[in-house]
């Protein structure tokens, strides 16, 4: 049999569980970013804080995860986050609550991409003048208006590019949700290469999806680029 034809779907071909793991890993990736977004752009603001105790916290929790590796990262949410759930659930009386694979993977996949978005917004924070808080409150806007129609729009455009880069790393790193079981792309062709024997057709084909996925991904960066450079003045 051909690779081809072990690409095929059905029964007598891998397509269909190949299909499935590229599916479940654009879906881990999709469900984690809002995730690492929200979390890490709180990140950002406390460090930005007053309260010396927040942004401590803060720093400490930015160098922690960004000094672990990812797949121990992922190891303690896993089991670490299993045996939370039990105590929980072993004190309330409440029926035992499995972590899946899928949630224990956005936790920490979102967890180490918030330590590395929360610095990305600090920067952009900083490279944003402090001539624009002032302008704000000249117009009698409140804290939070001025943060959400003058400093976020800004604080899109100029994060975006360093966003990408812990996008496209977000993108690779969810190769390591296979060793806890879920079928992403890596585990799917991983299986197929063991069964049919064929390891480098199948791993090459791996690397195909998630070059594509990543091509997918910066043409939707470029689109919302453009979205936030609108009311930029053409140089």
């Amino acid at each position: 049999m051909n690779f081809l034809q072990l690409l095929s779907f059905g029964d007598n071909g891998w397509g269909d569980e190949i299909a499935s793991g590229v599916l479940v890993t654009a879906a881990l990736a999709i469900a984690t970013l809002p995730f690492g977004l929200g979390l890490g752009f709180a990140l950002a603001v406390a460090k930005r804080s007053a309260d010396p105790a927040l942004r401590l916290a803060a720093q400490i929790y930015t160098t922690l995860f960004r000094g672990l590796p990812e797949l121990l990262t992922l190891f303690l949410v896993f089991y670490g986050g299993q045996n939370v759930l039990n105590l929980i659930t072993g004190a309330t009386g409440f029926e035992q609550i499995l972590l899946s694979s899928f949630v224990a993977g956005m936790i920490g996949l979102g967890i180490v991409f918030a330590a590395y978005a929360s610095e990305v917004f600090l920067s952009a924070f900083q490279a944003i003048p402090a001539g624009q808080w002032e302008g704000g409150r000249a117009l009698g806007l409140s804290r939070m208006a001025i943060l959400r129609l003058v400093i976020f729009p800004q604080l899109v455009r100029i994060s975006l590019p360093g966003l990408t880069n812990v996008w496209l790393n977000l993108l690779k790193d969810t190769s390591l949700v296979s060793v806890i079981g879920l079928a992403d792309i890596l585990r799917q062709t991983g299986i197929a290469a063991r069964v049919t024997r064929e390891q480098f057709p199948f791993f090459a084909l791996a690397c195909v999806l998630y070059l594509l996925l990543t091509f997918a991904s910066l043409a939707v960066v470029r689109r919302v680029e453009g979205w936030a450079r609108r009311g930029e003045v053409a140089r």
